[in-house]
């Protein structure tokens, strides 16, 4: 009979869900509203009800977590998290989740999670070196070295969003939520008649102010990007996030702005990729950590 495992993506927006085979494979999948608003407890009492939901009809042999927030990946707690979600430091998801349901449980960052996912099955599969980064409201990153999530010393490695960049930060300037305020900033309307999405539409038509937020948010991911580089020197770069599934459009403006802040040397020896497991990718890599956490 199958293994079957309870996977978990806790985002700033959105809890998604399913159940995973022990060969990785998403049996199932939902989603629910995270209303991070409501704290730290909602959300670890809606991870319970997930649970519980599947345990009715299916022996779950582990629970694997990916979350928002720093994790303390031994523990299985989040020791640090942004105001978007009150009261979620100190969250203590693995000793809850065991103690409620007698199974293992496994917890981690989501970006960690989605830089795992692409090594093992995605856009980085089999490189030595992957810096991993997505970009959504904020930037988030992750290094995969020879298969293992590069944590530091103190689970902090890779909160690359608090990067300084010219009086500010690289998320502050770079994240795609800086887009949508820029351009309804620019053209005197609200946040809420702007996205990405439309954003690029009126670009590709020729729209010059969405041209022009577009390329500043480029610059900004170029330079970041590269200076991430003259510190890891990563064989590949995945790019995800939301805007991300712009490929079309970014890819070769994305290789010029890094390109134009690298050396060729090490310019040469960087590849820029782009996500493959988009949404699944917090699920998916909840569960090859957990399968590394649980190696026979």
């Amino acid at each position: 009979m199958m293994k079957k495992y309870v996977c978990i993506d806790i985002g700033g927006t959105a809890i998604k869900y399913g159940l995973l085979n022990e060969g990785g494979e998403i049996i199932c999948r939902n989603e629910m509203r995270t209303e991070a608003y409501k704290g730290g407890p909602s959300i670890l009492a809606k991870v319970v009800g997930i649970v519980e939901e599947f345990a009715k009809s299916e022996t779950i042999r582990g629970i694997c977590i990916s979350t928002a927030g720093m994790v303390d990946t031994k523990k299985g707690e989040i020791f640090h998290s942004a105001p978007l979600i009150p009261q979620y430091t100190g969250t203590q998801f693995k000793a809850t989740m065991e103690r409620r349901f007698g199974v293992p449980c496994e917890v981690e960052n989501d970006v960690n999670c989605a830089g795992l996912a692409e090594y093992m099955t995605g856009a980085s599969k089999g490189s030595q070196v992957a810096l991993m980064l997505t970009i959504g409201t904020g930037i988030g990153g992750c290094i995969v070295m020879d298969g293992e999530v590069f944590h530091g010393f103190s689970n902090s490695a890779c909160e690359i969003g608090y990067m300084h960049m010219a009086g500010s930060d690289f998320q502050t300037l770079g994240a795609a939520s800086i887009l949508t305020r820029k351009v309804a900033e620019w053209k005197n309307e609200s946040d809420q008649a702007w996205n990405g999405y439309r954003i690029f539409e009126e670009a590709k038509k020729g729209d010059e102010l969405c041209i022009r937020a577009i390329d500043e948010m480029v610059d900004v991911l170029g330079q970041g990007i590269a200076n991430i580089c003259y510190v890891i020197n990563p064989e590949v770069v995945v790019l995800g996030g939301g805007i991300m599934a712009q490929e079309e459009y970014l890819r070769s403006r994305i290789e010029d702005a890094v390109g134009r802040n690298l050396v060729p040397s090490i310019a040469a020896h960087t590849r820029i990729a782009f996500a493959k497991h988009r949404n699944d990718a917090g699920m998916l890599g909840a569960f090859y950590h957990f399968m590394q956490c649980h190696e026979e």
